[in-house]
């Protein structure tokens, strides 16, 4: 239940975006384009910040039932809209329930499973973020190349009401809240602002009007962060902003493995370019990083050794580099199809750092807090970390390709060397995690100096 949740609103995603061109040529609104997907991520980064309030206040199921009931009533609107205003309507509901299911399939892993399953349970969730970049293009271009892409939206709402029902049956209830926590208002504003504006910037056409709007994002999140560190109000559990605490750098980590994700969305275009791969085919190629990323998670998981974890946490960013790296050196013009089979492997091993590492990071986050409410707001925020990181790859990668110019070659390279080179600080980021979060030798008293023991 918890991974149908998630593989609900990553599916959605790029559904929506393949079916649009086919709804803009029935129903209009193509100035309004590009808001499909703004709006759609601003409300999924809201709802995934408020859903430790969601569960203080109804529960496990209660919350879970809402962020169903939310999909479903966008999917059916999105399925009847009669013009672009309605469309965008529906996009803004359906993006709630998807933020909201997503917080909730790592939050509620607390109560729901064991801690011995908290690993596995993560490496699911995460898998579903692969799985939905995988399937998604997929189905949304078979319903568009039909022209029944309503017939999409219904069957994503009967999916969403199917999982609804068996919520009372299959979720523990869990405990509520005596009092409702109080809203961080100036922080989602900033949140909200932050998002758009990285939103925007990646579908600007001038290349300074889209480095302005990525700018301008970081220093939103600056504020953002800031306003957290002395705010009552947070959406970030407290142990992020404490001295000495390991959580801001596994979120950070957290933050540049997902930032990786979004080479997905250009790795066709250049499939189609330089090796000249029909859209279908370039489409599924695009999806090799989430293969590789779906795959190893299963593998990885499975790991509990301590050292073991440590290990995998540090290799995550360094395999994601090191694809983004050599992947960037085998692009070639008019590229031969036995060439092109080589790129399938290396994007995989660049894949294969996110699975490798996101579960634990995950379970990490999840552990940082001893209180069970801060414990569940550290969880639901991984959700939050994920989709701004997404969101800020995208744009930025867009910038990448423009810095390219004309050339498609050299837009490939900027993209996967200029990603290479970002997600490489996650090995730092990673580490300083390690080094933080590993338990301080104590020294036993009577193996102090003499001196030491009579002041002790």
């Amino acid at each position: 239940m918890l991974a149908a949740g998630v593989l609900v609103g990553a599916v959605n995603i790029y559904l929506a975006s393949s079916m649009l061109p086919t709804a803009v040529a029935e129903i209009g609104g193509e100035s309004f384009y590009a808001w499909n997907m703004t709006l759609y991520l601003v409300a999924m980064v809201i709802a995934t910040m408020l859903v430790s309030r969601f569960l203080a206040r109804w529960g496990n199921a209660g919350a879970y039932l809402i962020g169903f009931a939310l999909f479903m009533v966008g999917s059916l609107a999105c399925a009847v809209s009669p013009t672009m205003p309605v469309l965008l309507a529906g996009r803004c509901l359906q993006g709630l329930g998807a933020g909201l299911l997503s917080g909730l399939g790592f939050a509620v892993i607390r109560s729901a499973l064991p801690r011995r399953l908290w690993t596995r349970g993560n490496a699911l969730m995460s898998a579903m973020y692969g799985v939905g970049n995988f399937a998604g293009p997929a189905l949304g271009g078979l319903f568009a190349q039909f022209g029944s892409w309503r017939l999409a939206f219904v069957l994503m709402a009967g999916i969403t009401a199917v999982c609804g029902a068996a919520v009372p049956r299959v979720l523990p209830r869990g405990e509520r809240g005596h009092a409702a926590a109080p809203v961080p208002v100036v922080s989602l504003a900033l949140v909200m602002a932050a998002t758009a504006a990285v939103s925007v910037s990646g579908i600007l056409p001038d290349t300074m009007a889209r480095a302005a709007g990525v700018a301008m994002a970081l220093l939103l999140v600056v504020g953002f962060v800031a306003h957290e560190r002395r705010s009552a109000r947070r959406v970030f559990p407290g142990a992020t902003y404490r001295a000495g605490s390991a959580l801001k750098w596994v979120y950070l980590t957290l933050g540049l493995l997902s930032f990786g994700v979004a080479v997905e969305s250009f790795v066709p275009l250049f499939g189609q370019r330089l090796a000249g791969l029909p859209p279908l085919a370039a489409g599924f190629f695009g999806a090799a990083v989430s293969l590789g990323w779906s795959l190893t998670q299963i593998a990885g998981s499975s790991a509990v050794r301590e050292h073991t974890v440590r290990r995998l946490r540090t290799t995550g960013p360094v395999l994601l580099a090191l694809g983004f790296l050599v992947q960037g050196l085998l692009q070639r013009e008019h590229a031969s199809i036995w060439w092109v089979v080589i790129w399938v492997p290396v994007l995989c091993v660049a894949g294969s750092g996110i699975g490798l590492a996101y579960p634990h990071l995950s379970v990490a986050a999840m552990s940082a807090a001893t209180d069970p409410e801060e414990g569940r707001q550290a969880a639901a925020a991984i959700a939050t970390v994920t989709t701004m990181s997404t969101a800020f790859g995208t744009a930025v990668a867009g910038v990448l390709v423009s810095l390219g110019g004309p050339s498609m070659l050299g837009s490939a390279r900027w993209v996967l060397f200029g990603f290479a080179v970002l997600c490489a600080i996650g090995i730092f980021t990673a580490r300083a995690a390690d080094r933080t979060s590993r338990p301080r030798r104590s020294v036993a008293v009577e193996d102090r100096p003499v001196v030491t023991q009579i002041f002790q």
